[in-house]
């Protein structure tokens, strides 16, 4: 699992943040690792990434943090919390996705040949979603920084 990698011995601290310590901080901070002590699963690290001005509001409540972040372990596994300041990523809506248009008759015949009932059920799926559309997906970019060669001269 990607968490144990890098620090986490259990991922549901990243994905259930908001329930540990409130949707208020969970928008401006999020855990990055806790390290333990060699050979001990008590006393560790919590490394938290806080959105720029809310560091010192964050410092400022890390005893709270600790003990939220225990009593959800159920036991003293954080001792001290280290703060790092940089972007918190932002949540992405949900796509709302079209429901899917009947397969087409030309389709629905090949289908229906295919034995596995779960390979047949994804194809189908898969059918109804391209019949459904009306054109290619569109994908939002997000627009870099202007370049600093395309701004105007100051006189």
């Amino acid at each position: 699992m990607a968490f144990k990698r890098f620090g986490f011995v259990q991922g549901a601290v990243v994905s259930r943040w908001k329930e540990i310590v409130g949707e208020r901080y969970a928008r401006v901070s999020t855990p990055e690792s806790i390290r333990f002590p060699s050979g001990k699963k008590s006393g560790g690290t919590l490394s938290l990434v806080v959105e720029g001005a809310h560091a010192p509001l964050m410092q400022h409540l890390a005893p709270m943090i600790i003990e939220k972040v225990n009593r959800f372990f159920g036991y003293e596994a954080v001792a001290r919390i280290a703060f790092r300041q940089g972007r918190i990523a932002e949540t992405v809506a949900k796509i709302h996705r079209q429901a899917p248009a009947p397969v087409p008759a030309e389709l629905g015949d090949g289908l229906r040949l295919i034995v596995d009932d779960e390979l047949r059920a994804c194809l189908t799926s898969l059918a109804g979603q391209i019949a459904a559309t009306t054109g290619p997906p569109r994908v939002d970019i997000p627009q870099p920084f202007p370049s600093l060669m395309n701004l105007p001269k100051v006189s």
